[in-house]
């Protein structure tokens, strides 16, 4: 009752296969290798820092004007 040898194993896929079909088999394997590509480029995407320096914008009688918001570093007086 320990592991499976490999016969088990090729009777297992063997089975699988004439169930789903190779083609649905290889489908679902690039649908599955797309998503775990997408999920690496957000986690990539998510690590990277954002602007440090967001941009307002304020409307003007009908214009947009683009400003930064800057801190104002030392003292002024």
């Amino acid at each position: 009752m320990g592991s499976f040898s490999i016969w088990h194993w090729l009777i297992v896929l063997l089975i699988i296969a004439l169930v789903f079909g190779t083609k649905k088999l290889r489908n679902m394997g690039s649908d599955l290798g797309g998503a775990v590509k997408g999920f690496k480029e957000g986690m990539r995407d998510a690590n990277e820092p954002t602007d440090p320096q967001p941009t307002q914008r304020v409307t003007q009688q009908g214009d947009t004007i683009d400003v930064q918001a800057k801190e104002k570093t030392g003292s002024q007086q």
